[in-house]
């Protein structure tokens, strides 16, 4: 296993829509288990396989903080078949680091996927983990909380995203002169 670099807002790769898995290969499975130490060493409750640059179907999270490894869930071609209510929680992201902001989604979410096995399973979920659930799924579709977010807070985030940016640049280009 290995960990993986987490893409950075506004990679590319995170606004592409992912490829669905026809094959669990080995070539999967490794990716699957890299995509887990890299959550957990990262550390996360959730990551989709666009933000380690891989656009396939492909989630895990794992919301038990606590216990790592004990609420593990590897879902692979996941879709959303049922939802209800309405709730509004913080949410951050690994691929937009620091900032975090409040998103409305769904209180409870039924989700039909794979497993790391190949065998469809179903999950009803409400609380964190149906937050995480469409959270990570978002990314599969190219999309990220921020686009959940009102269009004012949007673009207050985005001016100070590219100062952060800017600024980073600075300090990268300053550090190479010295």
């Amino acid at each position: 296993m290995s960990l993986l670099p987490i893409c950075i807002y506004p990679d590319s790769v995170l606004r592409r829509k992912a490829e669905r898995i026809e094959n669990i290969d080995e070539q999967i499975q490794c990716l699957i288990d890299d995509m887990i130490e890299t959550m957990h060493e990262a550390p996360g409750i959730g990551l989709a396989a666009n933000q380690v640059g891989r656009p396939v179907r492909l989630v895990v999270l794992d919301v038990e903080r606590r216990e790592p490894g004990r609420g593990l869930l590897v879902l692979i071609n996941p879709e959303l078949v049922g939802a209800a209510g309405t709730t509004k929680s913080e949410e951050g992201c690994l691929s937009i680091p620091g900032y975090f902001a409040g998103v409305v989604r769904h209180q409870e979410v039924v989700v039909r996927a794979l497993d790391r096995e190949g065998k469809e399973i179903e999950i009803a979920a409400d609380g964190l983990l149906a937050i995480c659930l469409q959270h990570e799924m978002d990314h599969l579709d190219g999309k990220l909380f921020i686009d959940r977010i009102s269009r004012i807070s949007r673009d207050i985030f985005k001016r100070k995203w590219k100062k952060k940016l800017k600024e980073e640049e600075g300090v990268e280009a300053q550090s190479c002169l010295d």
